[in-house]
């Protein structure tokens, strides 16, 4: 063995032990790790997946005919994204799950850090109340219930209700800032008038000049399925994005910013036979489908989705969307973490 291989041997075995010898002190080579930690572009383990509505329906509402409101405190079926196992989330900052009211109960009051919101997909006679103002509920409303507010949720309907629960429970987790706090009574009491913020921010346009919310949520607490798909059927061709139709965000009326500070909502229309082009985003989504039939490709694969099917986008993945009705429009709702990406300066987008 020449005198250069017997000292490359010893080099080897010197930094092996080396190595070996680190996680004592609770350190490690960052040189052995650099390629995995700045990748050239997000690794996501976040797969896309579709929820069937046909299929969580009857589950949702099996688990009313066995578990109180009362014994739940939220009856929810969390969508839980099968790349993330063992996390509450249905991508790596955003978490979704369908909940169910039946009539007469109250599902009692709470509050915690992490923002909510609902988009109700099914029955009528349901209520928020959040900090004191009843919020009545319809098929389509877009409700909040921004971080910190007490809020509760009732029906005096004569049937089952259901709603999209969207929460960024799993980035508060990373950032270790989860609080909750129970109200000492089942219901909280009712301090303001009925769907007073949508009396106060309702109408497009306008804004009152006294006592204006400067609070980093939209002080307008519902946005009615109406007036949002009024607005959206009603844009020209001049407002329509080759990579997602018509599309309208839910905004602050105040600061025209993100309805949360955490979550950006949007109601987008796809035209009968519409495909829009592909493109990707450094932030994620999920996606409920409301109205018509359609399908979305992302990362090469299709799911195809009617009414109530919700489905998951990873970051930065490739994806287009297509209407597959001759004839009738198709609408999704979505909900993404856009905002907390655009805060921190890390939002990207890219066609192909």
């Amino acid at each position: 063995m020449s005198h250069a291989t017997q000292h490359t041997k010893v080099q080897a075995q010197a930094v092996e032990d080396y190595l070996a010898g680190l996680p004592q002190f609770h350190v490690g080579p960052l040189w052995k790790f650099l390629s995995q930690a700045l990748t050239p572009e997000p690794q996501s383990q976040v797969r896309p997946h579709l929820w069937r509505w046909q299929e969580l329906r009857p589950q949702l509402l099996r688990s009313g005919e066995l578990v109180s409101a009362a014994e739940a405190e939220r009856r929810v079926l969390m969508l839980l994204n099968p790349g993330l196992e063992g996390r509450i989330a249905t991508t790596h900052t955003l978490y979704g799950g369908l909940q169910l009211i039946l009539p007469g109960e109250v599902a009692r009051t709470h509050r915690h850090t992490p923002n909510a919101l609902r988009f109700i997909m099914e029955g009528e006679g349901a209520y928020t109340v959040v900090d004191g103002e009843k919020i009545t509920m319809s098929p389509g409303d877009f409700v909040l219930t921004p971080n910190w507010t007490w809020h509760d949720h009732g029906s005096e309907s004569t049937g089952p209700v259901v709603w999209l629960d969207g929460l960024d429970i799993p980035l508060i987790q990373m950032l270790e800032g989860i609080f909750f706090d129970p109200y000492a009574e089942e219901a909280q009491p009712l301090t303001k008038p009925l769907d007073g913020s949508v009396a106060d921010y309702g109408k497009s346009g306008f804004l009152p000049t006294w006592q204006r919310a400067t609070s980093a949520h939209s002080p307008l607490l519902k946005y009615a399925w109406k007036d949002a798909r009024e607005a959206v059927m009603s844009l020209g061709p001049d407002a329509f994005s080759p990579f997602d139709g018509a599309m309208l965000e839910y905004v602050n009326p105040v600061t025209g910013g993100p309805s949360l500070p955490t979550m950006a909502s949007f109601l987008q229309r796809l035209q009968p036979g519409q495909q829009t082009q592909a493109h990707r985003h450094s932030s994620s989504a999920v996606y409920l489908a409301v109205e018509g039939h359609g399908r979305t490709t992302i990362a090469a694969k299709t799911y195809e989705w009617s009414p109530g099917d919700v489905f998951a986008l990873p970051t930065w993945a490739w994806h287009t969307h297509e209407n597959l009705s001759a004839s009738q429009d198709a609408m999704l709702f979505s909900f993404t973490d856009a905002p907390v990406m655009k805060f921190l300066h890390l939002y990207r987008e890219q066609a192909m």
